[in-house]
C-alpha cells in the first residue's frame, strides 16, 4: 500500500465557485476541490494510471460547468486553476511516482524482477498449497486431512489479510538508507524460507499450522512492498505492459506449481526444501536485478496511527456496483478454490476410487493425472489471456465477458462430475482453464471502471482484493463441509462449486454502469 499525498489548489473566484456549486449536485466535495485556499507544491507524477483516468472523467465535467457559466465580461483567467484538477495534470508519464526517470534499461530491469519474482514465488506456493501439504496431512491421519486442510487454509489466510494490510503500513513508514521496500522484501522472504524449511522436519498437525500461518506473515511481509513498488518506481507510460508481464508470470508459475508438486509428492521434505529455498533467495534475487532503491531517509513521514490502520479496511458507501464486483469475485474465486485446492484429493479419493491402486501407486498416478491437467492449463489460459484482453477492449465490455467466463468454468467443473474418469478431469482442465484465463484478463479492469471515488482508489482496489483471501476461506469450508457431510464423497464439490460460480455470475450481470 503506497500513501498518496493530497495536493489542493488556490481560491477560485466566488462567483465562479458559486456557479459550480449551483450546477452540481455533489456542490460540497467540487467547492473542496475547487476552492481550497491552501496552495501546495505539485507531486512530480500521478500516483497511479489508473487513477489518473477516472479523475480526468470525474473532475472535466464541473469544470467545464464552471468556465462556460462564467459571464463574458469576467475573465476565466483570473481565476487559479486547481493543482489537484485533471487540468493541471501535466506531469511527465515517463517520471515514477518517486520523482526518477528510469532509463529503458532500468525499466527492463524493473519487468524482469517482477516478472522473475512472480514465477519463482508462484511455483512452490502453489506446489506446496495444493498438493505436497495436502499428501503429507494424508500421510499424517487420513481421518483428518480434509478438516486440518481446511484449518489451514482458513487460519493461514486470515494471518495473510491482516499482514498485507500491516507490513503495506509499515513499509510505507520505512525509513533506510536501502529504500522503504527492499528491507521488508528480502526480510519476508527470509523468514518464508525458514518457516516452510521447519515443516519438512516435523509429522505435528499443531507445528504445521503454525509454521504454514508464520509462512503466511512471512510472505505476505514480502508481497505487499513488492506490489507497492510498481505504484513507486514504474512509470504511468509503461506500468500496462509491465503489469502485464507480472500477470503472465503469475499465471505461468501457478501451473508450473502443479506440475512440480505433481512430481515432489512422492518426495515430500524435499518439496519443503525446494520451497525454502526458493523463498529465502527470491527476495534478494528481485532486489538485486532491479534497479537499487534510493534511500528513504529523508522522506517525510506520516505518524504511524491505529486510526490509518483501520481506515485503509472501510468499505465505501452507496456503491452497489462495487459490492456487486466483490462478492462477485469472491464467489467465482471460492468456486474455483473448492476444485484446485483439493485436486489432490479428487483425482485420488474420486477418479481413481476404484482402481485398486496401493497408496504409493495411486499418488504416483494421481500425478500423472495432475501433470497433464497442468499441462493443458498452461496453454489454453495462455491463449486466453492474450486474446480476451484485446477483445473485450474493442468490445468496450467487462462485465458480459467475465459472467460468460464464469459460466464457462462451471461447465468446465460439471465434466468430473459426468464422467468420474481422467476424461473428465482433462476437460475440466481444457475448458475451466480458459474460463478462469478469460476471468483473470477482464477482472482487473472491471474492477477499477466499479470504484465509487477515485480520490480513494488504492484503498478501495485494495478492499477489492480481499476477495482473494476471503475466497479461500469460503472455498475451503464449503468443500471440506460438502465432503464431511457426504460421508468423504468428493463428488459433491462439484456441483456446489457449479452453484457458487453461476451465482458470482448472476451477481456481477447485476452491475449496472458498467458494460
Amino acid at each position: 500500500m503506497v500513501s498518496a499525498d493530497n495536493h489542493n489548489g488556490d481560491g477560485v473566484d466566488e462567483d465562479v465557485e458559486k456557479n459550480v456549486g449551483d450546477r452540481n449536485d455533489k456542490s460540497h466535495r467540487r467547492r473542496k476541490i475547487l476552492g481550497d485556499s491552501t496552495q501546495r507544491s505539485p507531486v512530480s507524477t500521478t500516483t497511479q494510471a489508473e487513477t489518473q483516468g477516472i479523475r480526468m472523467v470525474a473532475e472535466t465535467a464541473p469544470a467545464v460547468a464552471a468556465a462556460g457559466a462564467v459571464s463574458p465580461s469576467h475573465s476565466v483567467d483570473a481565476a487559479v486553476p486547481d493543482r489537484e484538477s485533471a487540468f493541471m495534470d501535466m506531469r511527465d508519464p515517463m517520471v515514477s511516482a518517486d520523482g526518477h526517470r528510469p532509463n529503458r534499461k532500468e525499466i527492463i530491469r524493473l519487468t524482469l524482477g517482477f516478472t522473475l519474482s512472480a514465477v519463482a514465488c508462484a511455483i512452490p506456493w502453489v506446489a506446496l498449497s495444493s498438493l505436497i501439504l495436502p499428501q503429507l496431512l494424508d500421510q499424517i491421519d487420513p481421518g483428518t486431512r480434509e478438516a486440518m486442510i481446511g484449518t489451514i487454509n482458513a487460519v493461514g489466510s486470515v494471518v495473510a489479510l491482516f499482514a498485507n494490510v500491516v507490513f503495506g503500513t509499515l513499509s510505507d513508514l520505512t525509513r533506510s538508507r536501502f529504500g522503504r521496500r527492499s528491507p521488508w522484501i528480502i526480510a519476508g522472504g527470509l523468514l518464508t524460507g525458514l518457516c516452510i524449511f521447519g515443516i519438512g522436519f516435523t509429522t505435528s498437525q499443531t507445528m504445521i499450522l503454525l509454521l504454514w500461518c508464520t509462512a503466511q506473515l512471512g510472505y505476505n511481509m514480502m508481497l505487499a512492498p513488492f506490489v507497492a513498488t510498481m505504484s513507486d518506481r514504474v512509470p504511468d507510460k509503461v506500468r500496462g505492459t509491465v503489469s502485464g508481464f507480472y500477470g503472465a508470470g503469475i499465471a505461468v508459475g501457478q501451473t508450473l506449481g502443479s506440475l512440480v508438486g505433481s512430481q515432489l509428492i512422492g518426495h515430500i521434505q524435499g518439496g519443503f526444501f525446494m520451497g525454502a529455498a526458493v523463498f529465502a533467495v527470491i527476495g534478494m534475487v528481485t532486489v538485486v536485478v532491479w534497479p537499487r532503491e534510493r534511500s528513504s531517509v529523508n522522506m517525510v513521514r506520516k505518524p504511524f496511527s491505529v486510526k490509518m490502520l483501520l481506515l485503509s479496511f472501510q468499505p465505501p458507501k452507496n456503491a452497489p456496483d462495487f459490492y456487486y464486483a466483490l462478492f462477485g469475485r469472491t464467489l467465482m474465486m471460492a468456486g474455483y478454490n473448492m476444485v484446485t485446492m483439493y485436486q489432490l484429493y479428487i483425482v485420488k479419493y474420486y477418479v481413481l476410487k476404484d482402481s485398486g491402486f496401493n497408496e504409493s501407486d495411486l499418488a504416483a498416478h494421481a500425478a500423472t493425472i495432475i501433470a497433464t491437467m497442468s499441462i493443458i492449463t498452461l496453454v489454453v489460459s495462455l491463449v486466453a489471456a492474450l486474446v480476451a484482453g484485446p477483445i473485450s477492449d474493442r468490445l468496450g465490455m467487462r462485465k458480459v465477458p467475465i459472467s460468460l467466463s464464469s459460466c464457462l468454468f462451471a461447465v468446465g467443473v460439471a465434466m468430473p462430475w459426468i464422467l468420474p474418469n481422467a476424461l473428465g478431469m482433462y476437460l475440466f482442465a481444457g475448458i475451466a482453464g480458459f474460463g478462469y484465463g478469460v476471468y483473470n484478463a477482464i477482472d482487473q479492469a472491471l474492477n477499477v471502471a466499479v470504484l465509487p471515488n477515485p480520490e480513494e482508489a488504492g484503498k478501495d482496489l485494495g478492499i477489492l482484493n480481499l476477495a482473494n483471501t476471503l475466497c479461500t476461506v469460503l472455498g475451503s469450508m464449503l468443500a471440506s463441509g460438502v465432503v464431511l457431510m457426504s460421508g468423504r464423497n468428493y463428488m459433491w464439490i462439484f456441483p456446489t462449486a457449479i452453484v457458487v460460480v453461476l451465482m458470482a455470475a448472476v451477481l456481477i450481470m447485476r452491475i449496472k454502469h458498467v458494460k
